[in-house]
């Protein structure tokens, strides 16, 4: 099984790595929607497989034929609508767009895939692949690269702009993390010289406590948890997660909400936390897009599992 995985992710890397061939028709819309007619087929059967080893397997062509989509020039402006198992979102200066996905294991657990594809003037491809390294990650507040990327599959982005300089990204992502427990975490996207770069220290955590370079949930995964960002108010609402006693304090497959919420409103830069914040009802209205899987067969995520 490792030697298998092992050739996995061998074959994942040089069709992220190959070089681009384009055409550059003024409309390649057509030659799009037939290759998306494929890649829905092969995320079909990658998540009908019953096996492991046979999922990952056909997950592996889903990227090789994805990467020789994004090829076609016009691919960065295409929204592949089709393909509900995977998430785009795109920065609102059209300056990239970041693409993830997951595949859950017959042991409850998840690996993520992603890739951000960045916009060029002449529609050349340019990919930053995103290794997930969760398991080889010891430190969840280190900052980290698309090398070694905190996998997840994000569902929100925000944009945040301090003093008109470069902006920063906040993502919001579901992580599905073992059979007994979920995670859901607010990461940081920003870019240094040319670089994708995941974490960044601008959270309060605690009152008077240092700030921390990313926030992650953690909770039992029987239970569900909100975590959105609600523009009228422009701050990230979520559950306060609790343990259902006091003994279970740490034990985090007896977490879950208290039907308070906590919130993080951006202030100069930073995420400063306000408790007992009052959700309103219009924030939720989408979160039914996005639901965990309760197994290998079911597709939607939901923001509020």
């Amino acid at each position: 099984m490792v030697k298998q995985f092992m050739l996995l992710v061998v074959i994942v890397c040089c069709a992220f790595k190959a070089d681009a061939q384009h055409t550059y028709n003024l409309n390649n819309t057509p030659q799009l929607n037939k290759y998306q007619d494929s890649l829905l087929i092969l995320s079909e059967e990658t998540f009908a497989a019953q096996e492991d080893f046979s999922r990952l397997e056909k997950n592996a062509a889903f990227i090789k034929k994805f990467i020789t989509t994004l090829k076609i020039t016009g691919s960065f402006n295409y929204g592949f609508d089709s393909l509900k198992r995977i998430s785009i979102l795109k920065a609102t200066d059209n300056s990239f767009r970041i693409i993830t996905w997951f595949i859950p294991l017959n042991d409850g657990t998840y690996r993520y895939y992603g890739t951000i594809q960045m916009a060029t003037n002449d529609g050349a491809l340019k990919l930053f692949p995103l290794n997930d390294a969760t398991n080889a990650i010891s430190d969840p507040n280190a900052l980290t690269t698309h090398k070694n990327w905190l996998g997840a599959r994000y569902y929100e982005i925000v944009p945040v702009v301090v003093n008109g300089k470069q902006p920063y990204y906040i993502l919001l992502g579901w992580k599905g993390n073992t059979s007994k427990t979920s995670k859901k975490v607010i990461e940081v996207l920003s870019f240094e010289k040319n670089e994708p770069v995941f974490g960044r220290n601008i959270f309060e955590t605690e009152k008077n406590k240092p700030l921390r370079n990313r926030v992650i949930f953690e909770y039992s995964k029987k239970n569900a948890m909100t975590l959105i960002w609600d523009r009228k108010v422009n701050m990230i609402v979520f559950d306060h997660l609790v343990p259902y006693e006091p003994n279970m304090i740490g034990n985090f497959e007896f977490y879950g909400s208290d039907l308070t919420f906590d919130a993080y409103k951006i202030a100069w830069g930073k995420l400063s936390i306000s408790e007992n914040v009052a959700l309103k009802n219009e924030a939720t209205l989408n979160e039914d897009l996005y639901r965990a899987p309760k197994k290998a067969s079911e597709v939607i995520i939901n923001p509020n599992n």
